[in-house]
């Protein structure tokens, strides 16, 4: 053999030996059921533009919004599936995996957007990230979107204006016990068929954040929005832990960071997009916001706090004490 086939043949052979020690691209699919112009919307393509700046080559994220690939129910079977690698669900749909983030269901704990970070932020709220890790999901951090209103096509000033009324709700037992104590009739459905459903009159009426409610337009098939702040609508960004786990230690390291600074400009999104929101919803003239006196208020929050006390169990009293030190 010449000394050019031999030296052809080293390097064939080098190529071959290495080709295995080069790092593959790693994929993380992200799906969620809003808007690219929601707060949660907005932050996954952050993420993802974050992620494309400083880990090119290495991660690569692919965004599916609006329930492109799954609704907020499906999306959890699909990340252990490994389907996808991301989602950012509202907190209300995990009552499957753990019963601890139904928390967030419980109706007036949190006094404001305020104590919902304080508590978030701090050792307990931290502590529950990991809640559904024994079913195979990992909690990377908290995404606000904002309180909660009511609506339907008739003014809801007082506790008795809800009977009878079929309101849409997340899959959460909570919820569902929230407006069973004003004698309403609870309606779980997706995310995606809510327009729909009130433009049908399958349903009467909802809970959601201003974001969502302007994003999706609801205030375009309701006659009559209260001001209720009652809950809060927080999502959790969660990850299957075998994909996590199966992470090199410095990807970990990296997306962490992208994360947390993706988390505190998603937080900054969704208290701007609140008021902002309701103003926009306000000027359209499509639709009434009433505002309730504090002892209107008052006789909703008395109606609905013996729910606190049937799921203390399960969602630990422990942590609502945490919720109201947070509220001070």
């Amino acid at each position: 053999m010449t000394p050019i086939r031999i030296f052809a043949a080293l390097i064939i052979c080098s190529l071959a030996f290495a080709q295995p020690l080069m790092a593959k691209e790693i994929v993380i699919k992200f799906s969620h059921v809003t808007t690219d112009k929601t707060p949660k919307g907005k932050a996954a393509k952050y993420f993802q533009d974050l992620v494309e700046q400083r880990l090119k080559g290495k991660v690569r994220v692919e965004v599916y919004p609006n329930s492109q690939l799954y609704n907020d129910k499906e999306v959890l079977k699909a990340l252990l599936l490994g389907d996808v690698q991301m989602a950012a669900p509202s907190l209300s749909k995990f009552g499957k995996y753990t019963k601890k983030w139904g928390l967030f269901d419980l109706p007036f704990l949190f006094k404001d957007d305020k104590a919902v970070n304080c508590f978030t932020n701090g050792p307990a709220g931290q502590a529950l990230l990991d809640a559904a890790s024994n079913k195979g999901l990992k909690g990377l951090g908290y995404w606000l979107n904002g309180m909660k209103q009511l609506s339907a096509n008739k003014p809801l000033i007082v506790p008795g204006d809800a009977k009878g009324e079929k309101f849409r709700i997340m899959s959460s037992d909570v919820l569902e016990a929230q407006f069973k104590a004003v004698d309403a009739n609870p309606q779980k459905m997706s995310f995606s068929e809510v327009y729909n459903a009130l433009s049908t009159g399958v349903i009467d009426g909802q809970e959601n954040t201003w974001s969502n409610i302007r994003t999706k337009k609801f205030f375009e098939v309701q006659s009559d929005f209260t001001e209720s702040n009652h809950g809060v609508l927080e999502y959790v960004l969660v990850t299957s832990t075998e994909f996590w786990n199966s992470l090199p230690k410095d990807i970990q390291a990296e997306l962490s960071d992208i994360l947390k600074e993706v988390t505190q400009k998603e937080t900054q999104w969704a208290l701007e997009a609140a008021e902002a929101d309701k103003q926009f919803i306000l000027a359209s003239g499509r639709t009434k916001i009433h505002s309730l006196t504090d002892d209107q208020a008052a006789q909703w929050a008395s109606v609905m706090k013996p729910v606190w006390k049937k799921f203390e169990g399960d969602v630990g009293k422990e942590n609502i004490d945490a919720v109201l030190s947070c509220n001070k």
